[in-house]
């Protein structure tokens, strides 16, 4: 016998339990639940997230782009559970292979997710626990209530000590993020740090009234980077100037450029106005079932095959 996958019996368990209750929370809702192919073309080019190769296409890092352009072909509100791949990720926290929920509504924006993935945690959180509230590394983080929100710029005065811009001035962004930030969100309560500065939008939406700010959150329970959502950018043109400078920046570095989705950018301009969001379900498992390590709540990792 394997006893090491057998150890594994009761966590896996409530992983199961876990996927029926998030599908459960979006059908009950009007979602319909999609399914896209994981082989694709053309990966959104980003700077530092780099796809699997399989001959002269890529495994997907996200189901992200296809998911718009269903958006773009009038299915307002979708859901879909999905792997996802990510060359040379490994780590406590992170797996090459990974699960991934990601959902997207049109007529929304950041705050209207921000609300949803809320309800989604303490709905979650009613299958598994008595009051809502989880025991995470020695932590009781409450669910019950509404999250702790943040923006970016008060929580870098707050826990770095220093600026948001001057953290971009000095090229010490994501070092202050990582080492001084994120271990501060989400220890009694979900935290949402939200507005990005624009360097950091990623495919979100600018805001209209400050355009050095992105219409973008993150989601952290414990200390851990659980989802990132945002108000979706609909401009074509925008979005392909983003997608060249990321590729500048490959360039610049050493890494290796992929191809522009060029079906994607044709169809963005009929993406309605919307809001999507990522959120990382192996993480979601490491905290509800207290695991220290990605490992104990999956079935077989890298290592094990």
């Amino acid at each position: 016998m394997n006893w090491n996958l057998a150890q594994k019996a009761h966590k896996l368990a409530a992983r199961a339990v876990i996927l029926q209750k998030i599908r459960e929370f979006f059908i009950n809702r009007g979602y319909l639940e999609v399914d896209t192919p994981v082989l694709i073309p053309a990966p959104a080019p980003e700077s530092h997230i780099n796809p699997v190769e399989a001959g002269n296409l890529y495994l997907q890092t996200s189901p992200e782009l296809c998911m718009k352009r269903l958006l773009a072909a009038d299915f307002p509100m979708i859901f879909q559970i999905c792997h996802c791949w990510r060359s040379n990720e490994r780590g406590s926290r992170h797996l090459p292979e990974f699960t991934m929920l990601e959902w997207y509504r049109s007529d929304s924006d950041y705050f209207d997710l921000m609300t949803e993935v809320a309800e989604l945690l303490r709905f979650v959180a009613d299958s598994l626990t008595t009051d809502g509230v989880c025991c995470y590394n020695g932590k009781k983080i409450d669910l019950n209530g509404g999250c702790e929100i943040i923006t970016v710029s008060d929580a870098f005065e707050k826990y770095a000590g220093t600026t948001m811009k001057k953290s971009l001035e000095n090229n010490e962004f994501d070092l202050l993020m990582s080492d001084l930030i994120e271990p501060q969100l989400g220890n009694k309560r979900p935290t949402i740090i939200f507005d990005y500065p624009a360097e950091k939008a990623a495919l979100s939406k600018l805001k209209d009234d400050d355009s050095r700010v992105a219409e973008r959150f993150e989601l952290y329970l414990a200390g851990i980077e659980i989802a990132n959502a945002f108000s979706e950018l609909n401009d074509p043109h925008s979005q392909r100037e983003r997608f060249l400078n990321e590729i500048e920046y490959r360039k610049k570095h050493g890494a290796k450029v992929y191809p522009i989705p060029e079906p994607f950018l044709a169809e963005l301009a009929d993406m309605p106005s919307a809001a999507g969001i990522a959120l990382g379900v192996d993480r979601l498992v490491m905290f509800f079932t207290d695991s220290k390590t990605i490992d104990e709540v999956v079935a077989f990792t890298p290592e094990d095959l």
